[in-house]
């Protein structure tokens, strides 16, 4: 890639910073009045005719965020989760997050498969990328599917990397999209399950559900962490 098309690039990035920062601004503004009120019967009634009154901006909404959040990753995608979950229940929101996560999923991959590594590098860390790339991780082709199944099953994974990397490797698309759009079921449900139930007053279930997952969260980075410096020193040895 030449040094127009890198240029090319690092703009488009600056855009969809700007887009996304914007976007939760908007939302923020939107949802915060109903927000201070959802302790209260009344406010969650508000809340749920406000959401049901502006369903199909609300749902673009969180799918451009969505969207942004897995193209230009600054935030955690939990919250974004949290957020489909008060507003469209545990259901509808784990949709939402399914069908954005598949865009964002099929938009990176050929976009990756197109322009190669310099793309990946203009949104995420050289080092990081080639790090996982080099590691023994990915150097069996047979084992890439089980590895990325594993990988965005376990809460708490850098999922968004792997969606990056996956464009580099041998494994046929419509195959990854399965697995990195219903494989996130876990993480998804958990926290649509927690914003939902805040919207329905029962604060100590979803409180009780994020405490959960965050356990899980912790056990799968430890998890992960253990195997990828495993990997490392076996690669190095």
């Amino acid at each position: 890639m030449n040094k127009r098309n890198e240029k090319k690039f690092k703009i488009i990035k600056l855009i969809l910073f700007v887009l996304t920062i914007i976007l939760i601004i908007t939302i923020a503004i939107k949802l915060f009045p109903l927000f201070t009120n959802l302790g209260t019967k009344e406010g969650q009634l508000q809340f749920k005719e406000e959401i049901s009154n502006s369903a199909s901006s609300g749902i673009l909404m969180l799918l451009g965020l969505q969207l942004l959040q897995i193209l230009i990753p600054i935030l955690p995608g939990e919250p974004i989760e949290f957020l489909a979950g008060m507003c469209y229940g545990t259901i509808g929101g784990m949709l939402i997050i399914f069908l954005g996560a598949f865009l964002s999923s099929f938009i990176i991959f050929y976009c990756v498969r197109k322009f190669g590594k310099n793309f990946i590098h203009s949104f995420l860390g050289k080092d990081k990328i080639e790090k996982l790339e080099n590691s023994k991780w990915f150097s069996n082709p047979e084992k890439i599917e089980l590895i990325l199944f594993i990988a965005f099953l376990i809460p708490g994974t850098p999922k968004d990397l792997f969606v990056y990397i996956a464009g580099l490797l041998p494994i046929r698309p419509y195959r990854f999209f399965l697995i990195s759009t219903f494989c996130r079921f876990p993480s998804v449900i958990s926290s649509t399950f927690a914003g939902s139930n805040i919207v329905d007053g029962n604060w100590w279930l979803s409180i009780a559900s994020y405490v959960v997952t965050f356990t899980i969260s912790g056990i799968g980075l430890y998890v992960y962490n253990v195997i990828k410096s495993k990997n490392s020193i076996n690669s190095n040895s």
